[in-house]
């Protein structure tokens, strides 16, 4: 329970002694302290909150700087983080500020790709240097073995996708202030196992409470981010053409697909995920000396092939092909089952399959350096110059459309649902202008900081 926000929430419509009175009984419920030291904390949060609220007599621009840019859109409203639609917005947003800043990139996150690249020199050599962060999925936190087990691997993979081989890993734990502190060590253990499966380290960290002492609970919200390199430039979603092949690997799903399974009491489908076979895949393409020839890759996760057909045909204007069939053959078996028994598109949820996007030539050699490394490939469409994403299913040709989230895949999810709100190109207006505005913000701040 953020003890904070519930203050803030209620500071303005309650008297202050009934926000104190029913924030002590909240504290108790999750805390084992008397009705004196809940009423203490009480009343110094309602303290601390009520003065950050007296802004009277605040220089005006010092005011701007110490709130934010209201865009009156929630989170859930808009879906961001649920891999649809709408997360996509706001992430093409949050690249825009960004982008704003005049500073360069290789890769930048308006490509909207796996990973971000740098270019630097290495004495007379020039290297590539690839970085990627995922988060812990949230529905893990009372898991948090497999939580570290499968963010460690999503980023491994998304600086994988990207052609570089990777060579450190960093966690970044945050735990609410009365999670057990065991948690802190599974999650750092699911990690390291990863890390030793592959042979890369994990070299840095950091380890916090969620939201300090105004976060009640124990809810673990942690992330591991990943560094690689390479020599030669990175396997950019932009290069893909018309004529290529789409490959792509065995998936058995990781967070997602993890979570899908605990919370539907399908346990024996957790140890389906757990396997390295997409950076072995990688690592074996790598390898192979074809990685320069190779027009794309990435990894089948961000709302599903549907979500990642969308991204790469509008950050590329080619069309994609599908075969419904060979993308079937290309799930876990027992993953495919649970999905269609209760219902989930297995197109609409992370598969954690790698997609690879060559010429055809190089397709054959890229199918046989990943069988050689022990995982499962198959060819399941072509590039087109239609600029539309197709999926091929009896006999008809529909176009991959994400949803405004990704397919729902537990029961929580259904209840919230997948369609895109009736007011969302209003809600899109009110998120742009939160966007611009933080823009200028950070202009305002830049100048003032080079003035002084």
């Amino acid at each position: 329970m953020d003890i904070e926000g519930f203050v803030r929430r209620n500071i303005e419509s309650m008297d202050e002694e009934s926000v104190k009175r029913v924030l002590s009984e909240r504290i108790m419920e999750l805390k084992d302290i008397d009705i004196e030291t809940s009423m203490k904390m009480a009343e110094a949060v309602v303290y601390e909150v009520k003065k950050t609220l007296e802004l009277e007599g605040v220089d005006e621009t010092l005011r701007e700087i110490v709130s934010y840019p209201s865009a009156g859109v929630a989170m859930g409203e808009m879906g961001v983080g649920s891999r649809g639609e709408g997360d996509f917005f706001v992430h093409r947003k949050i690249a825009e500020i960004v982008s704003s800043t005049g500073t360069s990139a290789f890769i930048n996150p308006s490509a909207q790709d796996d990973g971000g690249v740098v270019k630097t020199s290495a004495g007379s050599s020039e290297v590539y240097i690839t970085t990627a962060v995922d988060g812990i999925h949230s529905r893990l936190s009372e898991y948090p073995f497999l939580g570290g087990f499968h963010v460690t691997r999503a980023a491994l993979r998304d600086v994988c996708v990207m052609g570089s081989r990777p060579l450190a890993l960093l966690s970044d734990l945050h735990l609410a202030d009365d999670g057990d502190v065991g948690k802190l060590f599974d999650f750092t253990a699911g990690v390291s196992a990863v890390s030793e499966l592959v042979g890369v380290p994990v070299v840095a960290g950091s380890t916090l409470r969620v939201g300090g002492d105004m976060v009640l609970g124990d809810r673990l919200v942690s992330a591991v981010g990943a560094i690689g390199f390479s020599e030669t430039p990175p396997t950019a979603r932009k290069r893909a053409e018309a004529g290529d092949v789409i490959l792509l690997t065995e998936g058995s799903g990781g967070g997602t697909i993890t979570t899908t399974a605990i919370y539907h009491g399908l346990f024996d489908v957790v140890w389906e995920t757990l396997d390295v076979n997409f950076i072995r895949a990688s690592e074996a393409i790598m390898d192979a000396g074809i990685l320069g020839d190779i027009h794309a890759m990435t990894d089948v996760t961000n709302g599903g092939l549907r979500g990642d057909a969308h991204e790469i045909s509008s950050t590329t204007g080619v069309g994609l092909e599908f075969d419904a069939e060979a993308i079937r053959s290309m799930i876990n078996p027992r993953v495919l089952e649970m999905l269609e028994d209760l219902e989930i598109d297995p197109l609409g949820v992370s598969i954690d399959s790698l997609m690879i996007i060559a010429p055809e030539d190089i397709a054959d050699k890229a199918m046989a350096a990943v069988r050689g490394a022990g995982v499962d490939v198959a060819e399941i469409g072509v590039v087109t110059d239609s600029g539309i994403p197709l999926l091929n299913r009896d006999g008809s040709a529909e176009e991959l459309r994400p949803l405004f989230r990704e397919a729902a895949y537990t029961q929580i999810k259904k209840m919230v649902g997948d369609k895109t709100p009736e007011d969302f190109d209003e809600m899109k207006r009110m998120v742009e202008e939160a966007a611009r505005r933080a823009i200028e913000k950070k202009d305002m701040v830049v100048q003032m900081i080079r003035d002084r």
